[in-house]
């Protein structure tokens, strides 16, 4: 591809995100690759990592969280088939990144976060750039967010060692899941897909997700993370 000169170096460096990192690795959905191509990833990022928002691997955000990898983002975001038309729950708001790719291609996003901080700093630069189909919420994902379900897609951005039984109640008839499960140090990233009242589980890919923290996930104990149990 020929780089106008009219294009920042951001730009340029998103470009090259997506044709090396993205597309090369065979995700071929044309409007996912375009909301990767718009979505102006560094400034998702604090200011001192943002020449580095492109480069082919998470980064710190604070609170101890992350920005997945952007081939994450893109393959995850693949995997929710979505269309347009969809009511989206992202558990997990982190950054923002994640929501505001997810808002070119959904009707509504519906995303929430259990850091107050990290809500309120993805609020305010979702709000600058413009992504108003995106609400935020500050509280347990675990626990999904009822008042606006069933949801067609659901994506959940850190792992557990299940998924989360109200995230499956939540999920509409036909819907798709996007989950990392498993262990602390290493999950699976599954997709389910409800039919009724079953759900088919299929198995993706080993990631390396933090951790969900909450009632259905796991929990903090003296800076030590364990399951919940019962």
């Amino acid at each position: 591809m020929i780089f106008r000169d009219d294009l920042t170096e951001y730009d340029r460096a998103r470009e090259r995100m997506v044709q090396s990192q993205i597309e090369a690795r065979g995700i071929k959905d044309p409007r996912v690759l375009e909301a990767m191509r718009q979505v102006p990833r560094h400034l998702f990022v604090p200011v001192d990592m943002r020449g580095s928002a492109y480069r082919d691997s998470p980064l710190p955000i604070g609170e101890g969280q992350t920005i997945s990898q952007p081939y994450i983002v893109a393959l995850m975001t693949e995997m929710l088939e979505l269309s347009g038309e969809e009511r989206v729950l992202e558990i997990g708001t982190g950054s923002g990144y994640q929501a505001a790719i997810l808002s070119l291609l959904a009707r509504e996003v519906y995303t929430v976060e259990r850091l107050p901080s990290l809500a309120q700093r993805a609020e305010e630069v979702l709000r600058q750039l413009g992504y108003t189909n995106v609400h935020i919420r500050v509280g347990d994902g675990t626990l999904g967010w009822p008042e606006h379900a069933p949801y067609e897609a659901i994506i959940v951005t850190a792992a557990s060692p299940e998924v989360p039984a109200p995230l499956l109640d939540q999920l509409a008839d036909g819907g798709r899941l996007v989950a990392p499960v498993g262990p602390r140090w290493n999950q699976t990233l599954v997709r389910v897909r409800r039919e009724g009242d079953r759900f088919h589980r299929e198995r993706l890919t080993a990631v390396a997700f933090v951790p969900l923290v909450g009632k259905h996930g796991w929990r903090e104990d003296d800076g030590l993370l364990r399951r919940v149990i019962g």
